[in-house]
């Protein structure tokens, strides 16, 4: 037992990291506050920071595998649960090959102490041809311009929030995000900030959000109207002159290439589209290009609609020519005491970025940084033919409600002979596996996380053990990764070596770091580096981030520097100041400046021309979270779920009278892809000809283990969205923007 106690513990559920004082007593939590000596969080936290005793407690939660047998479940010990692994799996790859064989890693994966480190040696172990993800859902388009602009897909360039002056969120709702791709907590709060030290913000969005509340103005755009706003803000800044590069001059290739894209992308020619007023764009435009200090922040609304990459390029593109990217108060580029495994380059990018190098053996959707959309799934299982996916590895993932067309997948998924869980639940995907592995629980395992800090708004940093040790016979989701990896090459259950595949790896990427230029260790000999690296797994291998990091003691060569003993000592963590110009050190492009037009994205400006005669006609849908929600998965703590039910419809009042509409009654909602019916909530907070529904619920579905989540099912709103459509560039999913159909039922 444990003994009672206060201990420290980071939030590990979104990009926040929030601290918190967990009290034991008794062997059990009997409280969970905010840290108010953490050194980043500062004493802030979100309602979801406290349920993280409901996650470790709930009953519902797996501790032991389950085998399936016939239509249910046994539990089994962790030898059956891989040798059913073994039995199904090797007559598939026998007989048809790796080809056969996928994986998809969900969300929950980057907030994982384990996951996030060992997906980098699951995946090139495993051998697996084609792995599928959460990101071609909600982040694609800006991984593909980030690496044609920068050279580097996981490179972010972040508003420097606490010395910003003048900042435009599109698309973005940290009041219930608290932060996407933006590593930053209690943003409200920095909001306030700027405007009481006389700046200003600014939110797009087609609905009035809480940020939104809480900003100076709000532009109730058109969905899919955002790149077209931005290319008329930079075809004012050019028309009147106010393109200024600052330190970044010489240092970008195409700004005259962008001049001649938006030169008929003028504020009157974006009205219809955006459904903004030009001289409120206008205006916008001159208060940009007059701020000292700004910013332009896009996130998941700017990523997951009908332009989504050029939404997310030009985000960028108006941060270079305001001269502020790169610049304090401006967008900048972290710099994380730990590296993160995501600012490697892979391998098959090594010679630069090449797209559509192969496409999906049914749709014919071709390949953009390695994946093809998660709605290809389905139809390569449910498909005969040579090439038929017939096991299928999950990995922190719900797909049966997080991707479109998600109820396709719902029917194929009984089709596979071999389907593994890694997950903590019986959920709506889980329930289809023959076999589920679950990890820890929040509290069982210790906490930093691997790709965060890389866009965190600060250089800060902090270890927090685990509080409840686990059962020492359960393995940790890092060895779980290993050993799937092994049984897919063909290793038998028995025989496999989880430390030795741990020693392989950690050999493998050390001899390769030593190798970078750009390493600290370069040079250096690698058996060396791993003889004076103690431990195994994440923990060394985040020692070896920490040391070879740019505060990092690097063996010796800086003897006062951090190691993890180091940091695990100073629980409420270290920060090691503000964000600093480093545009020369992330830059990875092979001219060495910012490739400011690639060639791939600014093809796709025609298509947007085209749109800017489409007029308003019906209703179209987006999507919404909450504080108290994360997509799927934090519906099952009673304590998020109380209050008034949060699956609704949000339909403006005048949406709403002409179809008979009021708060309470059910809406039959159709798009091409499905119907559902949801109740209704009446709320001029939605721009005209907008509806919106929450994402990450459909808790109804027969055999699940939810019990909390079941009495709160909702609706799932991907039974909406055409699993085909998608942004041509990226091959992200379009969830917003969704033309649909709306009636009394």
């Amino acid at each position: 037992m444990q003994p009672d106690g206060t201990y420290i513990k980071t939030c590990p559920l979104c990009e926040a990291m929030c601290g918190l004082e967990v009290s034991i007593e008794a062997g059990r939590v009997a409280k969970i506050r905010p840290n108010q000596d953490d050194v980043w969080s500062r004493g802030y936290i979100c309602p979801k920071g406290t349920s993280l005793a409901e996650l470790h407690e709930d009953p519902d939660r797996l501790r032991v595998p389950l085998v399936r047998r016939g239509d249910t479940f046994v539990e089994s010990t962790w030898e059956e649960a891989y040798q059913e692994i073994e039995r199904r799996l090797r007559p598939i790859i026998e007989t048809h090959g790796l080809e056969a064989v996928t994986a998809y890693f969900g969300n929950p994966v980057a907030h994982n102490y384990s996951l996030s480190r060992y997906v980098g040696a699951f995946t090139p172990m495993a051998g697996l041809p084609i792995v599928y993800s959460a990101g071609t859902v909600d982040q694609w388009p800006k991984n593909l311009s980030n690496a044609l602009l920068f050279g580097a897909m996981w490179t972010f360039a972040i508003p420097d929030i606490d010395r910003c002056d003048f900042l435009v969120v599109m698309g973005a709702n940290p009041h219930a995000s608290q932060g996407s791709l933006l590593a930053c907590p209690d943003v409200l709060g920095r909001l306030d900030a700027i405007r009481k030290r006389g700046g200003k913000v600014v939110v797009v969005d087609p609905r009035r959000t809480g940020t939104a509340e809480r900003a100076d103005e709000w532009l109730p755009i058109r969905p899919g109207g955002d790149a077209a706003l931005l290319l008329a803000w930079a075809q004012v800044l050019f028309e009147e002159g106010r393109v200024d590069l600052r330190d970044l001059e010489g240092r970008v290739n195409g700004v005259e290439e962008v001049r001649a894209l938006c030169a008929d992308f003028t504020p009157e020619a974006v009205e219809a589209r955006t459904g903004l007023a030009a001289a409120d764009i206008r205006r916008l435009a001159g208060e940009l290009a007059s701020a000292d200090r700004a910013a332009v922040y896009g996130r998941i609304g700017t990523c997951n609609q009908e332009f989504g990459t050029l939404a997310s390029w030009l985000v960028d593109v108006l941060n270079v020519l305001t001269g502020n990217l790169d610049r304090p108060g401006g967008a900048m580029f972290s710099k994380p005491i730990a590296w993160s495994m995501t600012s490697l380059t892979p391998p098959e990018f090594a010679d630069g970025f090449e797209f559509h190098r192969w496409k999906s053996r049914v749709r014919g959707a071709p390949e953009v940084l390695g994946q093809v959309p998660i709605s290809c799934l389905a139809e390569e299982i449910a498909t005969p033919g040579e090439g038929q996916l017939k096991a299928l590895i999950i990995i922190a993932g719900n797909p049966v409600l997080s991707a479109p067309g998600g109820d396709r997948l719902d029917a194929a998924l009984p089709e596979l002979d071999c389907m593994v869980a890694v997950d903590n639940w019986l959920n709506e995907t889980s329930r289809h596996a023959h076999v589920i592995l679950p990890g820890y629980s929040v509290l069982e395992q210790p906490h930093y996380d691997e790709m965060l800090w890389s866009w965190a708004v600060r250089s800060a940093g902090k270890f927090s053990e685990a509080i409840f040790p686990p059962d020492p016979e359960r393995p940790a989701e890092w060895e779980i990764l290993l050993t799937l990896a092994a049984l897919t090459q063909g290793q038998k259950a028995a025989d496999v070596d989880v430390q030795a595949l741990d020693q392989l790896f950690f050999t493998g990427l050390v001899a390769g770091i030593s190798q970078l230029p750009s390493s600290r260790i370069e040079g250096r000999d690698p058996g060396e580096i791993v003889a004076a690296t103690p431990g195994i797994g994440p923990s060394r291998l985040l020692d070896f981030q920490i040391r070879t990091g740019p505060w990092g003691e690097c063996y010796g060569e800086n003897p006062g520097g951090l190691t993890l003993e180091k940091l695990a000592a100073k629980p409420n963590g270290v920060d090691f100041g503000a964000m600093v110009p480093r545009l020369g050190e992330v830059l990875q492009t092979r001219s060495a400046k910012i490739e400011l037009a690639p060639e791939y994205i600014v093809a796709d400006v025609p298509r947007l021309r085209e749109s800017l005669a489409d007029g308003e006609e019906g209703l179209v849908l987006v999507s919404r979270r909450h504080v108290r929600s994360n997509n799927t998965w934090m519906h099952n703590a009673p304590s998020l779920m109380t209050g008034r039910d949060r699956c609704t419809l949000l339909v403006h009042p005048t949406d709403a009278e002409s179809r008979d509409l009021e708060d309470g009654v059910l809406a039959r909602v159709r798009s091409e892809a499905g119907q559902l019916e949801v109740a209704v909530e009446v709320s001029d907070e939605m721009r005209p000809g907008v509806v919106c529904l929450p994402h990450g619920w459909g808790h109804d579905k027969v055999g699940t283990r939810l019990g909390v989540a079941s009495r709160h099912a909702g609706v799932c709103n991907n039974v909406l969205a055409p699993g085909d459509l998608v942004d041509p560039a990226s091959g992200n999913a379009v969830v917003n923007g969704i033309p649909v159909e709306v009636t009394r039922a």
